[in-house]
């Protein structure tokens, strides 16, 4: 199933070049960090507990959930109406209905520089037009999206609060903004106003806390000195592996990136 989101630091590259190193058998899905959901998407799932800080993006999973129909419809017309001026003026348009919210995420998503997410100081979304012009794409299965959607519980919640309730046999993804200790590379500097260091500490806590209660773990990061010291304290499987990053302001930074997989309690092939 393909998202219907463009993320930055999406996993598309990951379900396709390491698609064995998810565990195939657990009781209930957990994803503290939603963004686009590619490995959700591709697991499919029969229960999860899908969460994130962006209440943004919360909103349009759940508008595509129960009133899936009617996104697509504003879609449509948005998709007849863009150009420069329309773009704007949704940009800047708040809608206050649960459709009109998720039909403004989407359509920004996908017509904005680049699928960039980014916001100012004020909260408010601030990426310029870019040169993509499709609003309704080929790959859009919003029934069947929703479907798979029905017995999710979405959460706009921190990951320690939902990473807390993994249990024996749960399955626990965890992609987070990535922020190292002393060191800017890619978003890193950006993120690390979303996710401090002492957040990716709080993460690694809590994901050791949960592979004592006997949840399966896997999660990625950036591939950093700091980063690997704090999980192998913790006692975790690292691996490291390359991959292609095309979400930047500029082409000379869009190049190969190395990422850690980190793992705990997870059968499977290694990377």
């Amino acid at each position: 199933m393909i998202p219907f989101l463009k993320w930055p630091g999406g996993k598309r590259w990951f379900i396709l070049q390491h698609p064995g190193v998810l565990p195939t058998g657990f009781k209930r899905y957990i994803e503290p960090f939603l963004g686009g959901g590619s490995v959700y998407f591709h697991l499919c799932p029969e229960t999860a507990i899908l969460a994130d800080t962006n209440e943004e993006l919360i909103t349009a999973y759940k508008a595509i959930r129960d009133e899936w129909e009617r996104v697509a419809t504003v879609l449509r017309r948005y998709d007849r109406e863009h150009d420069e001026d329309h773009y704007y003026r949704i940009r800047d348009c708040r809608p206050t209905s649960l459709v009109g919210q998720a039909a403004r995420m989407i359509y920004l998503n996908r017509t904005c520089f680049n699928g960039i997410y980014r916001v100012n100081r004020e909260g408010e979304f601030n990426v310029p037009i870019g040169t993509k012009t499709a609003v309704v794409l080929p790959s859009d299965d919003f029934a069947g999206i929703a479907s798979q959607l029905a017995t999710a519980d979405l959460r706009v919640a921190d990951f320690e609060l939902v990473i807390d309730e993994a249990g024996k046999g749960d399955f626990i993804f965890a992609d987070p903004p990535y922020t190292v200790n002393h060191n800017n590379n890619g978003f890193i500097k950006y993120n690390e106003k979303l996710f401090s260091w002492e957040d990716q500490k709080r993460l690694a806590c809590a994901l050791a806390r949960a592979r004592e209660r006997g949840a399966m773990i896997v999660a990625t990061n950036a591939d950093h000195g700091s980063v690997r010291r704090l999980y192998w304290q913790h006692g975790f499987s690292l691996n490291t592996v390359e991959r292609f990053s095309s979400i930047s302001c500029t082409s000379d930074s869009r190049k190969q990136f190395k990422e850690v997989i980190i793992r705990a309690n997870c059968g499977g092939k290694r990377p």
